[in-house]
């Protein structure tokens, strides 16, 4: 006999509230999801799903936007803070877009508007059930694991954004992805649609900026044959090869305004009309995007829609560059190598003292992918006693200036550049690396200290000045 508790939860999970002032709409959804297998309950007002709430546990929870003793988004936080277990989902009017907004920031997973469409319907409501079992969680969607690294790292700002991830993964809602290039933007998207109930099915990234801007409608949206010349055959665009899982949309501010418009309708309507045909197809896609740019200036300036960025950007994800966790150096260049020499079938390479100090000190204008590519050359053209400075060939003009800490705290903190008030933490991450490659050639040469000094390119003497240092026995 199931104990009370797992009895409950197995309850739960075959349950609904539907929250309705309407009682067509309340009737309408009781019949859709009940043939979908879930008991629903209903309320008119807050009042009696408030009473609904504490006396039950439930799958999910349909609200609608306006009721008799209040507004609906009150019940989404309060669905949120309390009742964190059950995805809720809010039902707008049609055309109110702003107020599905803010439904999906005050915590609302996804919005269906009014008149319902079932077969949206239905998909909203697989989704939900999934974020409460789990869905397919752990299958793993990078193509490789070249990019893995950039996400990696012990830093705040690090952990933070993690954290960040898992509780974005759970919504439905539109993400904007802001960071510099390199940083690892697409791994971040890549992360979101792992982790949420749409892994089984696609994720397609594109490149705004790749698609010829006569091209654009018909890759987006697909066409009918004959829509156009060269159009010999029914075509699905990339909203319909998303169907059921994300759609992501890389360098979102090379969109021009006209296709602004089109992707504006497709996010709110949830449908999409092919090149050439008489009547719009429903999708099912998630929508994450990103861009190098800063786009709420283009907004500002009026090179990019505000409609559109208020559309995108319900939740912002900045990722940070790599001079803002410049701690984590160590262990990306640790991991990166390890891939590298993995992948080529080789020794992980030694990294000289020379080396580690020119990585420690250099500002990666092009973040962490700049970093694969120059430790991914220095691989290639370092011979068997490691990689030296010289292997790197960093560019001498980007070099960080270095201040001590003491020059760092007399400064107004108000006028320190971020790549000054890191530079007070690099003895700290060139030990950690020098911690590394010592450890490491040790390791290589069996623990006999005058082969690894010849290794490491140092004395034995500066060998066990170091092996003190860092407290290595």
């Amino acid at each position: 006999m199931n104990p009370p508790q797992a009895s409950n939860a197995a309850a739960a999970a075959e349950s609904a509230l539907i929250v309705d002032d309407e009682r067509d709409i309340r009737e309408l959804l009781m019949l859709t999801l009940g043939r979908m297998g879930l008991k629903c309950d209903t309320a008119s007002s807050l009042h009696d799903a408030r009473a609904l709430l504490r006396r039950h546990q439930y799958a999910l929870c349909l609200t609608d936007m306006r009721l008799t003793d209040g507004s609906g988004i009150d019940l989404v936080r309060e669905i949120t803070q309390l009742h964190a277990n059950t995805p809720v989902a809010m039902i707008t009017a049609f055309g109110n877009q702003e107020a599905a907004v803010d439904a999906l920031k005050a915590g609302a997973f996804d919005f269906v508007s009014k008149p319902v469409d079932l077969a949206v319907l239905r998909g909203l409501v697989q989704h939900a059930l999934k974020l409460r079992t789990g869905g397919e969680r752990g299958r793993d969607t990078t193509p490789d694991n070249a990019g893995i690294t950039r996400l990696l790292g012990h830093s705040t700002v690090m952990a933070e954004l993690r954290t960040t991830l898992a509780k974005v993964a759970r919504s439905q809602a539109p993400v904007y992805i802001a960071g510099e290039s390199g940083v690892g933007k697409e791994l971040v998207a890549r992360t979101i649609h792992a982790e949420s109930s749409r892994v089984g099915a696609p994720f397609i990234p594109v490149n705004c900026g790749a698609i010829p801007t006569e091209l654009m409608e018909s890759e987006f949206f697909g066409h009918r044959k004959g829509a156009f010349t060269g159009a010999h055959a029914d075509k699905n665009g990339l909203f319909q090869a998303a169907s059921g899982g994300t759609l992501f949309l890389d360098e979102i501010a090379e969109l021009p305004m006209h296709m602004q418009v089109k992707l504006l309708r497709a996010i709110q309507e949830k449908s999409v009309r092919p090149v050439g045909a008489n009547a719009e197809v429903a999708v099912d896609v998630r929508i994450l995007s990103a861009t190098h740019k800063d786009l709420a200036a283009l907004t500002e300036d009026g090179r990019f829609r505000h409609d559109l960025y208020y559309r995108i950007n319900v939740i912002e994800l900045r990722v940070p560059p790599l001079r803002e966790r410049r701690e984590d150096l160590p262990l990306l260049v640790d991991a990166i190598l390890s891939r590298l020499a993995t992948a080529q079938g080789r020794a992980k390479p030694v990294l000289h003292v020379d080396a580690i100090e020119a990585l420690a000190h250099y500002t990666f204008p092009g973040n962490v992918r700049e970093l694969e590519n120059i430790l991914e050359r220095a691989f290639a053209l370092a011979d068997e006693g490691g990689i030296r400075a010289t292997d790197l060939r960093l560019p001498e003009l980007r070099s960080a200036p270095i201040l001590t800490h003491a020059e760092t705290l007399a400064r107004d903190p108000r006028q320190i550049d971020p790549r000054e008030s890191a530079s007070s933490a690099l003895p700290e991450f060139i030990e950690e690396i020098e911690r590394k490659a010592i450890e490491q050639a040790l390791q290589d040469n069996r623990f006999n200290k005058t082969r690894t000094a010849a290794q490491l390119g140092i004395t034995f003497r500066a060998l066990r000045y170091k092996l003190k240092k860092l407290g290595i026995d």
